[in-house]
């Protein structure tokens, strides 16, 4: 059985950041609401308490019986997860004078506490809270101090039980990831065998068990996440997949006939319909962002409903769904980012059950897999691309005019980042394609004046958004050469017939998302 270790997510932005520490120390994790504790798992090897937005004495606090885990299980709690583990015994945690948030030293640490093994003397960690642990529980002892955070880090006497107020997991942490590596392998006993290889071995073999002789339906979109989704899969139950690629008339520029080519090459059995006119025709005047996901997630299982009928005995769906599209769709707080048409869940008319082999990978993760599972390096790099398409890139309402422009200035900019060639930090030839997340070209609603040939125009404007991320939970606008976005920007006016102006989109992720829409 494959051996976890489970993140109890109180809400914070950054567990998500603690799931990915751990992965990248190949021990296999999962991030489940705080209060989902997998009872009975015997593969379950650690538990880590994640930060929250609530204070602890707040009423509305999430809270956990400790009672259920302790004395059964390593714990680690984190920030919000430290000060709840010494609030519930006893402790105290009152407002912290100012907000201790940003860069901090373990000015003094316990040395021979094996949660800092290996740790350098000063080193840095991150602070992010407004509460902070003014003492803490008579069986309980002070193992780290900041110069102004007493209280930094401790552990229960007797017990595998610690506490952390800062953020192990924050890139700024600089010792942070060996913290978590001293807890999860040397505290919880990991053997750090997970890997992209070990996950194809036990996904198949589970898959198998999950579907048996079932036939399988999935919806490809030419992204990453469906494209592995889908061989992986067809190593588990071969013929017994059948692939829909629907056009929503919303790709990039020949996107559709480039993709089921690609798809054909892999030996995948797939059927690509062209459901543009109905896609246009639902959107016809639709402005608002969140109504045009609903329509399209809709209009996508309407159409997949009508080839699931042409399919004798089709009994699941099966989605190329990711962990942060479950995240940003609806975190444990209940607030929604943005929904994702994947994560929407099945008309009951539909009839299919719902298969998503992916939905604990990032999309870093994913790509190792596909990797492992042979699938060519131009699907496997190729940037996401939001499942509703360009209707989130075409600010208001949508045409088929409008598509054109942005196909066709999506085209410009995206072959533009391809043939760029740069030296990396290694001193290897890329391009800037590969340096770069996620790009695209968003159409804004607005027009501007312009001069082309001695005559006054008054056309679009389009934006340009690069961004440099892992995981796409935060995301750096991706500091582009001067000289590249003056060639991108004039090609674009000169060759898009309706665009006399391009903006570059320099914000980052957060507070902005990084699509527009």
């Amino acid at each position: 059985m494959q051996e976890k270790i489970i993140i109890l997510d109180f809400g914070s932005q950054t567990t998500q950041l603690i799931g990915r520490r751990i992965r990248e120390l190949n021990v296999y994790c999962e991030i489940v609401p705080y209060n989902k504790f997998p009872q009975g798992d015997d593969s379950v090897k650690g538990v880590i308490l994640s930060g929250s937005p609530f204070s602890v004495y707040d009423e509305s606090a999430f809270k956990v019986d400790l009672s259920q885990l302790r004395g059964k299980y390593p714990i680690l709690g984190i920030c919000y997860g430290a000060q709840f583990i010494s609030y519930s015994n006893g402790g105290k945690v009152e407002p912290a004078g100012t907000r201790e948030y940003g860069r901090a030293h373990l000015s003094t640490f316990d040395k021979s506490n094996v949660l800092f093994k290996d740790v350098r003397e000063n080193t840095q960690v991150w602070m992010s809270h407004g509460d902070t642990i003014t003492a803490i529980p008579d069986n309980f002892r002070v193992i780290a101090s900041t110069d102004k955070v007493k209280i930094a880090a401790y552990q229960a006497e007797g017990e595998k039980m610690w506490g952390v107020q800062f953020h192990p997991e924050v890139f700024h942490s600089e010792d942070g990831t060996q913290m978590l590596k001293n807890f999860v392998v040397d505290v919880c006993g990991c053997s750090q065998s997970w890997s992209a290889a070990s996950f194809v071995d036990t996904t198949v073999a589970e898959l198998k068990a999950q579907v048996g002789n079932d036939r399988v339906i999935l919806g490809l979109s030419g992204g990453v996440d469906s494209s592995v989704a889908a061989v992986l899969l067809h190593r588990a139950i071969g013929k017994n997949l059948t692939c829909i690629f629907v056009d929503h008339g919303l790709l990039r520029k020949n996107e559709f006939k480039n993709v089921m080519h690609d798809y054909e090459c892999l030996g995948l059995n797939v059927i690509g319909v062209d459901a543009s006119e109905k896609f246009f025709k639902e959107l016809e005047g639709v402005t608002d962002p969140e109504q045009k996901r609903k329509i399209i997630g809709r209009d996508f299982v309407e159409v997949f409903n009508a080839e699931a009928h042409k399919i004798t005995d089709a009994k699941w769906l099966a989605q190329g769904t990711i962990y942060p599209d479950r995240i940003e769709s609806l975190n444990i707080t209940g607030k929604t980012i943005k929904s994702h048409h994947n994560v929407g869940g099945l008309p009951e008319e539909m009839h299919l059950q719902l298969c998503e082999p992916l939905k604990w990978l990032f999309k870093d993760e994913v790509r190792r897999v596909g990797r492992q599972l042979g699938i060519p390096d131009h699907l496997i790099s190729r940037h996401p691309f939001p499942g509703p398409g360009l209707a989130v890139r075409i600010l208001g309402d949508i045409t088929r005019e409008k598509v054109r422009i942005l196909q066709d200035a999506d085209d410009i900019f995206i072959q533009g980042l391809r043939d760029w060639k740069v030296t990396d930090e290694k001193g290897n030839e890329t391009t800037l394609y590969h340096q770069v997340w996620q790009a695209g070209v968003i159409l804004l609603p607005v027009q501007s004046v312009g001069v082309m040939g001695d005559e006054r125009t008054y056309e679009r404007a389009v934006a340009l958004r690069a961004v440099t991320s892992t995981d796409a939970m935060t995301a750096d606008w991706a500091h582009l050469p001067y000289e590249f976005l003056a060639k991108v920007s004039n090609d674009i006016i000169n060759k898009v017939k309706g665009v006399n102006r391009v903006t570059y989109d320099i914000s980052s992720k957060p507070p902005s998302t990084i699509e527009w829409e």
